[in-house]
């Protein structure tokens, strides 16, 4: 039998699995800070680089795509190479993809602090950095695909049907709702408005969790647990029913997000069923994992990458049951907006992730360096630690969102709101936000403790950069021997036919949903009152999206009467007709400020913003003086108007030169309406255009309501001097109504 000699490449398997500890400790460092932030806003130190704002997009980053990316290329450059019995098709793509990935987190851990971000959950990086994102994706699946093609075995182990669906989802996903229209060199505008950004979003947002978070972990636990357990996998055909199932269903479920908001019913609904769908394939690959391990329990006892995995499958299969559970109307009425969504959220990061991960890298470790782990001992000890602070940080997360659900919905027995102002709601959190960061505490002191642990244990032995191996090529004889025609087995010898059949499977649903809504403009309802916003209120809206508002803010008022008689009338699909991109949130640690304008002064905005807890005692909002200070920057008008126009805002042709007087003369009403409170600021600092943007929420369809501006006589874009007719809140008196 002719038999080849090759080598193993452990050096990159090595980078990614070292940058996976170093981005670990920095990603979750920065979760400790922004959690303790929550009771303590002080921790801030008043620096606007660090709020909390722009703390959460660089932590969910920093784990994402830094802890778990890195850990997920680690994973799949050790396996796929011994899957496949092949050397990774190319070396200089695996360090383009080592370099350009890691090149990408570095630039996200700069740009995010500055504020330079799309607000886009998962996705905020801007415009230059996800063209590099599409570009390191490429290579990547390129030399996936490649190590593949050049492969010595036949078959692909389940574990690579997950690497492909991995590889070319998240392309899809990435490009669709990366999509965008530059305004500068780290600025730009989705090109989806209001309900088709949300849908696209969440499209993305969902599956970026599914396919960037849950198949390739899926196909690590496929390879490295069985390797861990000495056991073969327990079903070969329930892993095919999971893969299948999975890939299939897992793309219609984003809308789920979206439940009650200003999205169709229908799409609404279709999330929910798949959603409630997703419930037997997850389980089915847990069962699966768990099952494996039959007869090697003893096993499981002595060694510690087997107990980090136990718990890693374990939390999986719980998280994918709570987030069909969380799908169900009834169930998300409730738990949306909540902390519910934090506690479901980091079962499957620090329990599924973070434990798989640390079971790859213990059992990786001492074999790139021959020799064995330097203390079982304090291995142990990591997953006990870790064990004990991912406890301290769900369960006080799901005792908070359910008491934030049940109080926002409280009524008293004479038919008012049992807790009128929000406030209250958020003081009797504050306990478990210190639970969760001493839980955060302990977890991070886990990783420490394992960073320590393979230092000494690579100090311990050497390096092995390069395993020489001998295996049979693929001989075209074999192919002829094939028992099973057009079965699963025949398939597995396809790896293009099957490559393409597993983007039919992920692209069909996402097709059905998007496609009514963002191609056809017809089935997006629109209001004549609703007018684009004007230069000062597009500029406050970028600095709101600057400081991470949205992050502690949504803008839906859900139809229930607890938020109709907290907030005011519901919104509409056609109030966000030109919202590039949608604000609507996740999470609601401050109220809902779709309503706000007209609600209170100007100079209460402005006090507010100096100091909450001066206008609401209390409040765990942090301080942002430097908005005070700060001159805005109007030299990126001009050309954000017009890209704005290019991406179906109607302002009219030329109206970039006269956007700067309209926007002093906006200017000039709000700095007039704070003397009348006695407070002295300047036209051109930052505050003037966020209080512009704040009182513009929610106006356009207030026609007759006391304070704000009367209805438009005309439809019409334009009035007689070719200028943008406008529905504004700095053209009114300044409201009365208050706290």
């Amino acid at each position: 039998m002719n038999v080849e000699t090759f080598r193993y490449d452990n050096r990159i398997v090595r980078a990614f699995a070292i940058a996976t500890v170093l981005w670990g400790i920095v990603g979750m460092s920065a979760g400790l800070l922004a959690a303790i932030q929550l009771f303590w806003p002080e921790a801030n130190l008043n620096w606007q680089f660090v709020t909390f704002g722009r703390l959460r997009p660089l932590h969910t980053n920093a784990v994402i795509f830094a802890f778990v990316g890195n850990g997920m290329f680690t994973g799949i450059y050790y396996s796929l190479q011994r899957l496949c019995k092949a050397r990774m098709f190319s070396d200089a793509l695996s360090w383009l993809n080592f370099w350009g990935w890691n090149f990408i987190i570095v630039a996200a851990a700069i740009t995010l602090p500055l504020g330079l971000t799309t607000s886009k959950e998962y996705a905020e990086l801007e415009w230059p950095i996800d063209i590099a994102i599409a570009v390191v994706w490429v290579i990547f699946t390129v030399n996936l695909i490649g190590t593949i093609l050049k492969r010595r075995e036949r078959h692909l182990y389940v574990a690579i049907w997950f690497y492909i669906a991995t590889a070319i989802t998240v392309a899809v996903l990435h490009i669709f709702n990366s999509l965008a229209l530059p305004a500068g060199a780290f600025k730009s505008y989705s090109i989806y408005a209001g309900v088709q950004d949300a849908l696209v979003q969440w499209w993305y947002g969902h599956n970026a969790v599914a396919f960037f978070l849950t198949t390739p972990y899926l196909g690590l636990m496929y390879y490295f647990l069985p390797k861990a357990a000495e056991r073969p996998v327990f079903s070969y055909r329930l892993s095919i029913i999971h893969f299948w199932a999975l890939i299939f269903i897992y793309i219609w479920a984003g809308p789920h997000h979206l439940l009650y908001t200003a999205l169709p019913d229908w799409v609404q609904s279709l999330g929910m069923v798949f959603s409630v769908m997703l419930v037997a394939p997850s389980w089915g690959g847990m069962l699966n994992g768990l099952l494996t391990l039959r007869g090697a329990w003893d096993k499981v006892q002595q060694e510690p990458m087997l107990k980090f995995m136990v718990i890693a499958v374990t939390a999986y299969g719980m998280a994918t049951l709570e987030g069909p559970t969380l799908a169900v109307k009834s169930v998300n009425a409730l738990s949306h907006y909540t902390d519910w969504t934090i506690a479901h959220v980091h079962t499957g990061a620090l329990g599924w992730n973070g434990f798989l991960t640390f079971s790859v890298l213990y059992w990786l470790f001492p074999r790139l360096y021959n020799t064995k782990l330097w203390s079982v001992k304090l291995a142990n000890w990591h997953f006990w630690i870790a064990l004990v602070g991912m406890m301290f940080y769900v369960i006080p997360m799901y005792w908070s969102g359910i008491t934030q659900g049940l109080m926002w919905k409280q009524f008293n027995s004479e038919g008012f709101m049992q807790y009128s102002n929000f406030l209250e709601t958020v003081l009797q959190l504050v306990p478990m936000y210190r639970l969760r960061a001493i839980g955060g505490s302990l977890y991070l002191l886990g990783v420490l403790f394992m960073a320590v642990n393979l230092w000494r244990t690579a100090k311990s032995g050497q390096f092995v950069p390069e395993v020489e191996v001998q295996a049979a090529p693929l001989s075209t004889a074999a192919h002829a021997e094939e028992k099973h025609p057009w079965g699963h087995r025949w398939l597995e010898a396809k790896p293009l036919t099957f490559t393409a059949l597993a983007f039919l499977a992920v692209i069909v649903g996402g097709l059905v949903e998007i496609i009514p809504m963002c191609l056809i403009k017809e089935n997006v309802p629109t209001i004549s009152s609703v007018k684009p916003y004007r230069p000062l209120e597009v500029l406050g809206r970028d600095l709101y999206i600057r400081e991470g508002c949205v992050g502690c803010h949504s803008q839906m008022v859900r139809p229930f009467r607890s938020e109709t008689e907290r907030y005011g009338e519901y919104s509409k699909v056609g109030e966000f007709i030109y919202e590039h991109p949608f604000l609507w949130g996740s999470k609601r640690t401050g109220p809902d400020l779709h309503r706000v304008g007209g609600k209170y002064r100007d100079s209460w905005h402005y006090s507010h913003m100096e100091e909450p807890r001066s206008m609401s005692p209390g409040s765990i909002m942090p301080r942002y003086p430097w908005l005070l200070t700060q001159k805005l920057d109007t030299s990126s008008l001009p050309a954000r108007i017009s890209t704005l126009r290019k991406v179906g805002v109607p302002y009219p042709e030329g109206y970039e030169q006269k956007a700067l007087a309209d926007l002093h003369a906006q200017a000039g009403q709000i700095v007039t309406n704070l003397q009348m409170d006695t407070i002295k600021a300047q036209p051109d600092k930052e505050i003037i255009a966020l209080i512009a943007y704040l009182q513009r929420l929610g106006t356009d369809i207030k026609a007759g309501a006391p304070g704000t501006a009367p209805a438009p006589v005309s439809p019409s874009m334009s009035d007689s001097t070719g200028a943008p007719e406008f529905r504004t809140a700095s053209q009114r008196k300044p409201s009365s109504h208050n706290l």
